[in-house]
């Protein structure tokens, strides 16, 4: 939703007239008053999270969409996604709707870009209609004017809906696919719920490849293990939905007791990922595998609305295994957020062998602000090697070639945690409480 939002707004700002980037355009009739009015108001400032700087979420994503505010804060600005910035995106960029986040996360087929740009916007509502994409575009190409006017501006009163390209994924020829859902999504509701699935093989396999695809408005998908230590007392029972909330909002606490043995196996933000191994590297499945799988949905409008994630493990020969990825899955416990605090928390975690780390990514709650990791020990000891500030998009960084850990060496988090509310904050699963946790793959030698 803030990209969309930060987009829109940037579209309308390089026109005729060269405005500073502190100097915001009268809403009256000019394409940016129009689109301010009719597409970022009611869509990003009132029902979205871009409305107030004390909103829990504006310490993530900074950008404040409300009328006088939104155009500083998207005219050629750069986005936090690192894979739009990394390709050279802006939030607009005048005169290029191809170059400007804004377009792309306004459409409701992210497939017509190649970038892992995340969930199109605005999540949780419908999305802008054909007529209203087409104006931002043609607007954007025109060269983005503040005040003047570009286009038809009756296309911003269309209705006509963005079709749905969601198509299920193709079966892998070799391999194995999971499908949860679909499901329903109450009115104005947030549902997030696990469902502990067999994958399908009844021998070791290995797999090299995995895809996700999801239905319109997912927060997330996110698949995992249980630890091996897990009481089997607690392994939930096999395709049985545990959902985590009560139509009313509140927790169902007896869903969560295996969050604590859960170990990170791969997980996504985007309606479609499509994640490989390096060359020569496998992720065993032992026979019988299964997962628990964790979907996490936003319905913000008055009906309800279905969801729908599909996986595919893509399997390998083992011949052709030389080396067989591992998990990590290093979690820190000892964090107390005082009220109304900015709080700095860091931990090492040590190696007693010699890995190969290829992939990290990182898992707070909403109060983390920053995620940071750096390399313990070596020559390379201090070094940042991953930084995250979107607690609810994390990135997932790979390396190539691998980061290299000897015995005794590791990794450090430091997470910057930000508690706006009135309570200390401590370690916990719900979402009140807090986690700081990295994950990521790793071989041995």
């Amino acid at each position: 939703m803030k990209k969309i939002l930060g987009s829109i707004v940037g579209s309308l700002v390089v026109g005729l007239i060269v405005l500073s980037c502190s100097e915001e355009p009268r809403m009256d009739n000019s394409s940016f008053g129009l689109i301010q009015t009719k597409i970022l108001t009611p869509s990003c400032a009132i029902k979205g999270c871009h409305a107030s700087s004390s909103d829990p979420l504006f310490a993530q994503h900074g950008l404040l969409l409300t009328t006088g505010k939104s155009f500083s804060a998207l005219i050629n600005a750069k986005p936090k996604n690192s894979a739009a910035a990394g390709d050279g995106l802006m939030l607009v960029k005048p005169g290029s709707s191809e170059m400007s986040l804004l377009y792309h996360k306004l459409q409701k087929n992210s497939g017509h870009h190649d970038g892992q740009y995340g969930n199109p916007m605005p999540l949780g509502l419908d999305k802008i209609s054909l007529g209203q994409l087409e104006y931002i575009r043609g607007w954007i190409d025109a060269g983005a004017s503040a005040t003047g006017f570009t286009g038809d501006a009756s296309l911003l009163d269309d209705t006509t809906p963005q079709p749905d390209f969601f198509e299920p994924l193709a079966k892998p020829e070799n391999g194995f696919q999971v499908t949860v859902g679909p499901f329903k999504v109450s009115p104005e509701f947030e549902r997030e719920f696990y469902t502990y699935k067999p994958v399908g093989n009844v021998t070791d396999v290995f797999i090299n490849r995995i895809e996700i695809k999801m239905r319109d408005n997912s927060h997330h998908l996110v698949v995992y293990d249980l630890r091996e230590n897990t009481p089997a007392s607690i392994v939930p029972p096999v395709n049985e939905v545990r959902d985590i909330r009560r139509d009313d909002g509140s927790m169902i606490i007896e869903n969560l007791g295996i969050l604590g043995y859960h170990t990170f196996v791969t997980g996504a933000q985007t309606p479609y990922q499509d994640f490989r191994f390096p060359p020569g590297i496998g992720f065993r499945l032992p026979a019988g595998m299964k997962f628990d799988f964790n979907p996490h949905y936003v319905n913000k409008t008055k009906e309800i609305i279905y969801g729908e994630a599909q996986v595919n493990f893509h399997t390998i020969d083992a011949s052709a295994v030389r080396r067989q990825a591992k998990t990590i899955n290093w979690g820190n416990r000892d964090i107390e957020l005082p009220p109304q605090k900015r709080t700095t928390v860091t931990k090492t975690f040590t190696t007693p062998v010699r890995i190969n780390v290829f992939l990290l990514t990182s898992h707070t709650h909403q109060l983390g602000e920053k995620f940071q990791i750096y390399i313990f020990g070596g020559s390379r000891n201090g070094e940042l090697v991953y930084e995250n500030t979107e607690w609810h998009h994390p990135e997932n960084i790979q390396f190539d070639p691998p980061i290299v850990l000897e015995p005794g060496q590791g990794l450090t988090s430091v997470v910057t945690y930000n508690n706006t509310t009135n309570a200390t904050v401590n370690f916990g699963l719900l979402s009140t409480n807090e986690m700081g946790i990295i994950f990521g793959y790793y071989y041995e030698e």
